[in-house]
């Protein structure tokens, strides 16, 4: 357990508890192993039983086909597919047609402990680069960052050497380190006592072997600190995320609406200044003075000097400068408004019976005019009996107590362009059916009005149009249809929606 992956990726910065077994080194080599003697034959079997355990750990593969899983895992596996539902492929490609082409394994305990131990053997090289970063901003070796920020000043005065730049990183961290490494140099000669000569030489065949990049075996000490990286890693991403959740979502999410909206106020100023005015700005030296400024406040000197200014001077003005903000928002930001609010309307339908007296039948979110789309179709209206069984939109209220009649019915009419229907301009404002009059011959042109009118001969048609008049005259001329209909309206405002209801859906 205590021996290094061979050219492995891993942070060795430092030692981690490992995991040990209480087996002797010296069971790997048989050639050490003493003698048998009459009286430890049993303690010959306790080593060769203790050499085979090492042995069987050693070899067990990352691949699950090649693993061999105990009974709990199978159990547990099983379990775990009656609790998480097996995605439907056949579903999802139906849906997505890109699916077609990428095949996913679902849901595995064995397939999810072979990744995790394939991930974790070659995760080392991102930890060895999160650590190199961490030197070199926290000023670990001072020409180390000296040389990044010349290197990053160059950048940003002539940006065409970014082009250069990941070829410069190919030259001198791969090629030229893995050409040493084949071609090491001599051990130094000692001319005299003090003095030593160092002569490298880059002719001559290879005499070491290529440098190659192997993940880290399993169980060994190198595997065990990607695992702890990875913990700490998460550990870190956590509190990061959490972090900013904590920063980012209270003022931007309208929980504290003065505040978000001035927030609001201000990006949106910003963003139409940089819209006009960011062609003028010198972004060369802007970037220039951020990453010396973010370099020079990782110097442990500074992140002192920061800590006593931020306790000396930042935390007793804090509250302070809380309070004129606040203040400011409340004289400036005003949210008063009222809530958004909507009208809606109702049809009330009426038919007219057998013995000549119209019932209510029901109210109707359409007027079911002659050349409606459901009377053409001969399908009944649809409704609800009662005017209390009428319902606001979700997620809206009343506004209103009662239903008011709508008097201007001429306007409804002309606004849905309904034809062959009499409007009513005193009373109680009902919009009736027209039965029309026409010739024998108009049948075949107008087969819709067969059900609802009585042919007279020597009478013309009367165009499908709208009119008005009072009741007394409709009935007079005795052209009233089998409905009759008028509109009622209430108004309605937004209610307040709780953050796990849906959005509320817009009136029209």
């Amino acid at each position: 357990m205590d021996e290094f992956t061979v050219d492995a990726f891993v942070n060795r910065d430092d030692p981690i508890p490992v995991i040990s077994f209480d087996v002797n080194d010296d069971l790997s080599d048989d050639s050490e192993q003493p003698p048998p003697t009459p009286g430890g034959r049993k303690r010959d079997k306790i080593l060769q039983h203790g050499k085979n355990l090492k042995d069987n750990l050693r070899n067990v593969q990352g691949k699950a086909s090649e693993t061999t899983f105990s009974m709990q895992d199978r159990l547990l596996e099983k379990l775990l597919q009656q609790i998480i539902p097996v995605e439907d492929l056949s579903s999802s490609r139906a849906e997505t047609p890109s699916h077609d082409y990428i095949t996913r394994p679902s849901f595995s305990l064995p397939t999810m402990s072979a990744n995790f131990r394939r991930f974790n053997a070659r995760i080392g090289v991102v930890f060895v680069f999160q650590s190199k970063v961490i030197r070199l901003l926290s000023w670990h070796t001072t020409s180390h960052t000296l040389s990044f920020l010349a290197v990053y000043t160059f950048v940003c005065m002539d940006p065409y050497l970014l082009t250069v730049l990941p070829l410069a990183v190919l030259l001198l961290a791969l090629l030229i380190p893995s050409f040493i490494a084949r071609h090491p140099a001599a051990p130094p000669t000692i001319t005299s006592q003090t003095s030593a000569t160092f002569q490298y030489s880059t002719t001559g065949p290879p005499i070491a072997p290529a440098p190659t990049v192997k993940p880290a075996k399993e169980l060994s000490r190198d595997f065990f600190r990607n695992m702890r990286d990875l913990q700490n890693s998460m550990e870190d991403f956590s509190r990061l995320h959490d972090k900013i959740i904590s920063l980012l979502t209270p003022p931007t999410n309208f929980s504290n609406e003065p505040l978000s909206s001035t927030l609001f106020l201000f990006t949106f100023l910003s963003a139409l200044i940089l819209f006009v005015a960011s062609h003028l700005l010198p972004w060369r030296i802007i970037f220039l003075l951020i990453g010396w400024t973010v370099t020079s406040l990782g110097h442990p000197t500074i992140q002192r000097q920061m800590l006593t200014t931020h306790k000396t001077h930042v935390v007793p003005r804090e509250k302070q400068a809380k309070s004129m903000l606040d203040s400011w928002i409340a004289s400036d930001i005003i949210l008063d408004s009222a809530p958004e609010t909507r009208e809606v309307e109702i049809f009330e339908l009426q038919k007219l019976s057998s013995a000549g007296e119209w019932e209510s039948w029901l109210f109707s979110s359409s007027p079911y005019d002659p050349l409606s789309e459901a009377r053409i179709k001969g399908e009944r209206a649809k409704g609800t009996r009662f005017f209390e069984d009428v319902k606001a939109p979700a997620g809206w209220e009343w506004s209103e107590k009662k239903w008011a009649l709508d008097l201007w019915s001429r306007e409804w009419v002309e606004e849905r362009i309904i034809t062959g229907v009499e409007v009513e301009t005193e009373g109680e404002r009902w919009v009736y059916d027209i039965r029309y009059e026409y010739d024998d011959m108009d049948e075949d042109f107008f087969p819709e009005l067969e059900s609802t009118a009585t042919p007279v001969k020597g009478k013309k048609k009367v165009l499908p149009s709208w009119e008005e008049g009072s009741e007394a005259d409709v009935e007079r001329r005795g052209r009233r249809g089998e409905w009759r209909r008028r509109r009622w309206v209430r108004m309605v405002k937004r209610k307040w929606v709780a953050r796990d209801t849906a959005s509320p859906t817009l009136l029209k």
